[in-house]
């Protein structure tokens, strides 16, 4: 399933959420589908539990993966991660533009400006 390559100059933890990411888009993992703890995935992997741990939180933080206490840590049951992360993206960006008391109008524009240029 995932593999991290040691040499590679991508970070462990990144090999390892990216892996997760594909194998969520490809379907090798469904919705509701159990991880392995953390330190069984860390031990089958080779890699310090801190690795592991630090993808899973990145991935949870996404909401590609939930951590249900003591039950574990499972794939998202949301049907679109993507679709899920960019909203709350885009609670997070609404909270600050009332913090800010930015014009939703104005807010809008500035989004809307910053999706039309080019990517860096």
């Amino acid at each position: 399933m995932i593999t991290i390559d040691p040499s590679s100059p991508t970070p462990p933890f990144e090999q390892l959420r990216a892996g997760f990411v594909d194998a969520m888009a490809s379907g090798e993992l469904a919705p509701g589908h159990r991880l392995p703890t953390v330190r069984k995935l860390a031990e089958d992997l080779g890699v310090a539990p801190g690795t592991v741990a630090r993808a899973y939180r990145e991935l949870e933080a996404s909401g590609l993966i939930e951590t249900r206490g003591r039950n574990g840590t499972f794939v998202s049951f949301d049907d679109d991660p993507a679709r899920a992360q960019l909203q709350r993206a885009a609670a997070a960006f609404a909270a600050q533009v009332r913090e800010l008391r930015v014009d939703a109008e104005h807010a809008l524009a500035v989004v809307t400006a910053a999706l039309r240029a080019p990517a860096d």
